[in-house]
């Protein structure tokens, strides 16, 4: 029987419940349907090209500026979902997702367009069902945190799997204005009545995870005791019922010996090392299979089999990370990411490349939603989604940058290789990061330890 009285011990029995599993449900659907304003100006570039007679590098605007407001948007949907919940983010999302659609099909310029994409459906709309939705599934789940950030995670890539075709089909069939118009509204037709399905607050909402901690103790001494090695958080003396350190237990300078900014600080050029060195062959495996010879339609196949290994690859990592936590899933993570890219120089044959894109796609895919559950350890749950929202706004730059600079070094060099050791060297800052922070946790772990002893 739910003990009412104890609104403590029924925001536990909240978590990981049934309810948070169809909530996690309805994050997905929201998410993959949010997703298709990240990939419409890619779908209908040709005839962008065609109709208003500009180059391929001017009909790449649209998609530029969505990105770069989709980084934006997600700090301040994030924060406007620590401030009144997802449900309301995602309310304005879908609306303004729907409306650029719509005002988009009418463009009458390609700068027109280029706007309603970077404002509307970038920033104000599909930025709202990303960070947000993550961070929000963190808060529902203690046991299956990281699966379940993992599965919403995953609605990222599914929205890359289902409307390039959907879409393209239907623009063959209908023209691309009427298509926008079409996804514009339904998107409104579906995102804003599943959004007032995620009203409920969360259950138990504190400023840090060593409450979870303490309502678990109260009701099972191992559950509690699975919760902290699953946080990997220095929690032992609480365990204990020890009462010494009680303000260390409340902020996450206690975790890693450093300030909660110096953290985020590391955090973000963390992500944007590890993107820098993901973006070499998600945005440049067309180009390099066309340069080897293979063709662009090869390359656009080894693009779809990296994407759909990466859905698998965020349930995987989702899995690993509620066993070993955040940080050393990030760690797992980015040294695989480094070895796919070093595998990417030797082999250069069309069915070795097809082998090593599924396994970049298995190995990076995980990294991501890592940095979610990194945030929902060691930051409040009150900031969560805004420090969700930074760290993927860095990710995000990292992904631009990389882009970018893989093709820069292209034009310098002649040919992909150099652009490869690149990425690889980028990965390598992201690791030493990673080993860092590590450090710190481990050295903060045995001095409370110790401290506990003591007391």
């Amino acid at each position: 029987m739910q003990d009412t009285a104890n609104p403590q011990a029924t925001g536990q029995q909240a978590l990981d419940s049934n309810y948070a599993w169809m909530r996690l449900c309805i994050s997905l659907l929201l998410m993959i349907i949010g997703g298709s304003g990240m990939y419409m100006a890619i779908i209908v570039l040709p005839e962008l090209q065609q109709e208003f007679g500009v180059t391929r590098a001017d009909a790449s605007l649209p998609y530029t500026l969505t990105m770069v407001g989709f980084g934006v948007g997600g700090v301040l949907m994030g924060r406007l979902a620590d401030r009144y919940g997802v449900w309301l983010p995602i309310i304005l999302g879908g609306s303004c997702l729907g409306s650029g659609f719509l005002l988009g099909a009418g463009a009458a310029s390609l700068w027109y367009f280029s706007l309603v994409q970077g404002l509307l459906v970038g920033m104000l709309g599909s930025s709202s069902s990303f960070a947000p939705l993550m961070a929000d599934t963190s808060l529902w789940f203690v046991k299956r945190r990281g699966i379940a950030v993992g599965i919403v995670a995953s609605g990222n890539y599914m929205a890359g799997a289902i409307w390039p075709p959907l879409v393209r089909h239907w623009v063959d069939l209908f023209g691309w204005r009427d298509t926008m118009m079409g996804v514009g509204l339904f998107c409104m037709a579906t995102m804003l009545p599943l959004a007032l399905l995620l009203r409920r607050k969360v259950p138990g909402h504190s400023d840090s995870s060593a409450t979870e901690l303490e309502a678990a103790q109260a009701s099972d001494p191992r559950a509690a005791q699975s919760y902290s090695a699953q946080l990997d958080q220095p929690f032992e003396t609480v365990a204990r019922g020890e009462q010494a350190h009680e303000k260390s237990r409340h902020s996450p300078e206690s975790s890693l010996g450093i300030s909660s900014s110096a953290l985020l600080a590391l955090l973000c050029l963390a992500g944007v090392a590890c993107c820098v060195a993901m973006a070499m062959p998600q945005v440049h495996i067309v180009a390099y299979c066309s340069d080897l010879g293979f063709g662009a339609v090869k390359g656009a196949q080894m693009l779809s089999v990296m994407l759909a290994a990466g859905v698998v690859s965020r349930l995987i990592f989702g899995l690993i990370s509620d066993r070993i936590g955040g940080l050393r899933t990030l760690l797992l993570g980015s040294v695989l990411q480094g070895l796919a890219l070093l595998l990417f120089i030797p082999f250069q044959e069309l069915g070795s490349l097809f082998i090593v894109s599924a396994l970049f796609g298995l190995f990076q895919g995980g990294i991501v939603p890592a940095y979610a559950i990194i945030v929902r350890e060691y930051f409040p749950p009150r900031v969560a989604a805004t420090r969700v929202g930074i760290v993927i706004m860095f990710t995000l730059a990292g992904m631009a940058l990389g882009g970018w600079m893989s093709g820069w070094i292209f034009d310098l060099s002649g040919s992909y290789e150099a652009a490869f050791i690149n990425g690889i060297g980028w990965n390598l800052v992201n690791l030493i990061i990673v080993l860092g922070l590590l450090q710190r946790q481990r050295l903060m772990k045995a001095r409370l330890m110790l401290a506990g002893r003591a007391a």
